[in-house]
């Protein structure tokens, strides 16, 4: 009870504080549900790829591609995703995982596929970094 007067004391104190802090969380919040699709741990996407014949389809440039990505992935760079996203019409029927550098971009490759129709949509959390963070294998 100690703790919810000395947070009401707080937040009366401290209107300017807390009222950003609000928004921030509302702001927040509302930036995350407006991103599309599942997001898929490391372990998660490989039982979709290996037991649903997931397609993944990797939306960093195609230098970074290079470097390395997941074993037969597709490369679309979310640069030109908009206009290449027909190349993906053959696995619409399919769960599709979308990688990006650090899972920041996915969601909007992710909202793209879902006003085209797809309905299984998912994004790889954390990106190809988190793969190699979970000594997952890469391929060049």
């Amino acid at each position: 009870m100690q703790f919810v007067q000395h947070l009401i004391e707080f937040i009366a104190n401290h209107y300017l504080l807390s009222g950003a802090f609000l928004v921030v969380l509302v702001l927040l919040i509302v930036t995350e549900g407006r991103k599309a699709g599942k997001a898929l741990t490391s372990q998660q996407a490989t039982v979709l790829l290996n037991r649903e014949n997931a397609v993944l389809v990797d939306i960093r440039p195609k230098k970074d591609f290079a470097a390395g990505h997941i074993v037969d992935s597709i490369n679309i760079p979310l640069d030109s995703f908009a206009t290449r996203m027909v190349e993906l019409d053959k696995h619409r029927e399919k769960p599709i995982i979308l990688a990006c550098a650090n899972g920041q971009h996915a969601g909007a490759a992710s909202k793209q596929l879902k006003a085209a129709g797809y309905a299984n949509v998912n994004r790889l959390a954390h990106g190809i970094s988190g793969w190699r963070a979970d000594n997952l294998p890469l391929v060049k």
